[in-house]
């Protein structure tokens, strides 16, 4: 509950600052994008390219829930300036490295920074907005910010690439950052769950985020080690054994970093679980479109940023419609349709080609059509992972959906770029003289399990949603009162 409220503080202007650090936490997951051939020029990096990616959305997401709780327990406004001010002082720091391991490094140290932030960002909103039609409007409008984050990241990642240096797409977040840390005690007031102790489960913290690091290794590493090798099998059986202390450390603990009674909420597991499925089948959509535009068709950094343009647009139009007809409908409806668009357009885009491929004929609708389903997806599922939460449990509720999308786009780039990598591999071996037909044949397949992945996020929105709270929480939307949460064990 609310136990300061700083001077001057406005709720517009709150969800203003909110959603831009948002914005660039989730930026910052695609603006290295663009980036990398000149990363991978300067610096040597040839096959853990991908961990420039991964190392921020891995340890971003592993450290999600402490991140969440934390901010329950010390203070939503202090997490959210604390975490700033690590994200500010890693991103520094990756933009003066000299060799691949300090840059993967401080990658990683800027996805701990955004655990902290991520969370208490997402749980201010909750706190701030009251449940219902105005918190729909603001998750609208955070759904909208956050959810082109990923297609803008690329269009600045390609101009600062191209008119400044790759150094640049990490720098621009300093002055951001500590701006936004500036300003937080005059715009946001403190929060924090006055009734729970101040005990942190850092075990429950570290084995998790193990365990899904090596599995994501062993993942990225398959196409060289073999799946039946004694490395993936071994690393493999390594991920699940912490994975499994994890589950047991929580169950021994007296306050564990995730209470398994909040899952008896129907629509808070469910939620979870497709966004988990959504960042397997979107995160690595940016990946893989970025290197078909430069890799394939010869687009300089500036051409492939631009290029994000249309998406980026499209997906805020998209994510304001989702806020109205979550309201209108309930959020299961809407979740749905964002996902079958989303389904159609990785569908599409798995008919990529080269020779004769183009931005016009092979990028430009299948991105409006999946930036479309992005932001349909993205408020909808985020509404529904926290809706009929207390406040105490905000953290832990934003804390959780923020986890399901991060690993879940780890686990997913992992997965995809074995398969584009295998594919490529099999058609060059196969007398492919153009490499280029061997890596649009690799991002065919890419795609297409990622239109599977969504395909069952639709199934699977059928099955676990709870259709009775959409509506509910639909009507006490347009009514203006708050639903009852549900019972969480």
């Amino acid at each position: 509950m609310p136990s300061d409220r700083a001077p001057g503080s406005h709720k517009g202007l709150a969800l203003a600052l909110l959603a831009t650090v948002q914005f660039i936490v989730v930026l910052d997951a695609s603006i290295v994008n663009v980036a990398l051939p000149s990363i991978d020029e300067d610096l040597g990096l040839g096959d853990d390219l991908s961990w420039v990616v991964n190392a921020y959305v891995l340890v971003f997401g592993g450290f999600l829930l402490l991140g969440g709780r934390l901010a329950d327990l010390l203070g939503r406004r202090r997490l959210f300036m604390t975490g700033l001010a690590l994200f500010a002082v890693a991103s520094l720091l990756g933009g003066l490295a000299s060799s691949s391991e300090v840059l993967i490094a401080a990658r990683a140290l800027q996805g701990l920074g955004a655990a902290l932030v991520s969370p208490a960002a997402l749980s201010l909103v909750t706190t701030t907005f009251a449940e219902g039609a105005e918190r729909n409007r603001a998750l609208g409008v955070w759904g909208a910010v956050a959810g082109s984050g990923g297609a803008a990241g690329v269009l600045l990642g390609g101009m600062l690439t191209e008119w400044a240096g790759w150094e640049w797409v990490l720098w621009v977040n300093v002055p951001i950052a500590l701006g936004a840390a500036a300003l937080a005690p005059r715009l946001l007031a403190e929060s924090r769950d006055e009734h729970e102790q101040r005990r942190f489960d850092i075990v429950g913290a570290l084995t998790v985020t193990a365990g899904l690091a090596v599995l994501v290794y062993a993942l990225v590493d398959v196409h060289d080690a073999g799946w039946g090798s004694a490395q993936t099998l071994g690393l493999g059986t390594l991920a699940l054994g912490l994975l499994a202390v994890f589950v047991a450390v929580e169950r021994a603990q007296d306050r564990p970093l995730v209470p398994f009674g909040i899952f008896a909420n129907r629509t808070l597991t469910g939620a979870n679980v497709i966004g988990l499925l959504t960042g397997m089948a979107l995160f690595s959509m940016f990946f893989f479109i970025t290197l078909y535009l430069q890799n394939v068709l010869g687009e300089e950094p500036l051409e492939t940023g631009l290029a994000y343009l249309p998406l980026s647009v499209v997906i805020i139009g998209a994510a304001g419609l989702a806020s109205v007809l979550v309201t209108r409908i309930g959020f299961k409806p809407t979740l749905v349709a964002g996902l079958v668009l989303t389904s159609a357009g990785l569908l599409w885009f798995s008919q990529v080609s080269w020779p004769g491929g183009s931005y016009a004929a092979d990028v430009l609708g299948p991105s409006m059509l999946a930036g479309a389903g992005l932001g349909m997806t993205f408020v909808p599922v985020t509404i529904a992972a926290v809706s009929g939460t207390s406040p105490e449990e905000a953290g832990l509720a934003s804390g959780l959906i923020n986890t399901s999308q991060q690993v879940g786009g780890a686990l997913g780039l992992a997965i995809l770029s074995t398969i584009a990598a295998s594919r490529t591999g099999d058609v060059l071996e196969a007398g492919a003289r153009d490499p280029r037909v061997a890596l649009t044949e690799g991002f065919q397949d890419a795609f297409l399990l990622g239109s599977v992945f969504a395909a069952a996020g639709v199934l699977l929105a059928l099955a676990l949603l709870s259709g009775r709270a959409s509506r509910e929480h639909a009507e006490a939307a347009r009514a203006g009162t708050a639903p009852v949460a549900p019972p969480v064990g």
